[in-house]
């Protein structure tokens, strides 16, 4: 097994690009891919989860969010194709019937795995038995096109710190580790809020860490990243929880700074979808955080791309 530690996503996310550029060859479903079996990441400051690597790596923290907030809140909805279109391409009759959320928060229709880890772990603090499945090989041997990379989430409460891991079947380190790990560290700092615990170390365990052949070129302009920033404070009570997600999809005020900026995010990024570019870019700028400065930077990123499409379009 290989291991690396970092302190902050930005190194992480170096570090396993480096790796996996590394890799064997192979070619899973005919996509031309390098591959290193059995990684362990660790991430020692989970707060510092926001990847900001311009020019190479550009993410898009309004579909960060917004995914968060979908996992989270336990939908499978369509309203996640307004932030990454992309993703229809995986929906069977528009719907990820491989969506987490769902699993999460309504395993077979019966159980919050969500609740009940802290219910598991209020009640016991050393427990084991703290875990929330993801993978369903009932469902997922069906051959849908959605099928969850990631398997599931262990916690473990020791010494006052909530540690966690995540396990995944598979990582594409460039298009989807900056989301996951996201999505990932935000859940990690609810739990331990909810427990009234410190923020332990951050776990992944990766059966293979790959990268596609077509991202490679990219990823080999990936320079030195400074290390991420420290993102606000997460933590909210459980009573209400299900509320203040509702708010902050429908880009409402909240009254808590952290998921405030995550609102205005969202709210800035349709801004930009509907058009109004002017007003996205100044709601972006009043975000204060990394969120406002990574959005900015996306925004930039979708006017290089526009202006690159129509020089193209010129030249034809």
């Amino acid at each position: 097994m290989t291991h690396l530690t970092a302190d902050s996503m930005a190194e992480l996310f170096s570090g396993a690009v480096t790796l996996a550029k590394s890799g064997e060859k192979v070619s899973p479903r005919g996509m031309a891919t390098r591959e290193v079996r059995d990684v362990h990441l660790l991430l020692t400051q989970p707060r510092a989860r926001l990847l900001h690597a311009p020019p190479a790596r550009i993410v898009n923290p309004a579909f960060a969010v917004a995914e968060t907030v979908w996992h989270l809140s336990g939908s499978d909805a369509s309203w996640i194709f307004d932030y990454n279109d992309r993703l229809r391409q995986f929906a069977d009759d528009g719907v990820l019937l491989g969506a987490y959320g769902p699993r999460m928060r309504n395993w077979a229709g019966k159980v919050d795995q969500l609740a009940r880890v802290v219910e598991i772990l209020q009640a016991d603090p050393d427990s084991r038995r703290a875990l929330i499945q993801l993978y369903d090989p009932a469902q997922d041997a069906a051959g849908h096109k959605d099928v969850p990379c990631t398997l599931g989430f262990r916690f473990h409460l020791r010494a006052g710190r909530l540690h966690m891991a995540t396990m995944m079947r598979g990582q594409d380190v460039w298009i989807g580790m900056p989301y996951d790990v996201f999505f990932y560290t935000v859940l990690h700092e609810l739990v331990a809020g909810w427990l009234d615990a410190e923020l332990g170390e951050f776990h992944l365990h990766i059966g293979s860490l790959h990268i596609y052949d077509e991202h490679v070129e990219q990823a080999d302009a990936l320079t030195s990243l400074s290390a991420s920033p420290i993102m606000p404070d997460l933590r909210t009570p459980w009573t209400g929880f299900a509320s203040l997600l509702d708010q902050v999809e429908a880009h409402d005020v909240t009254g808590h700074p952290g998921w405030d900026a995550m609102a205005e995010t969202l709210r800035s990024y349709r801004l930009w979808k509907d058009g109004k570019h002017e007003q996205a870019w100044r709601a972006a700028d009043r975000i204060d955080g990394p969120l406002g400065q990574a959005l900015t930077a996306w925004y930039g990123e979708l006017k290089r791309r526009s202006a690159e499409r129509a020089a193209t379009a010129g030249a034809r």
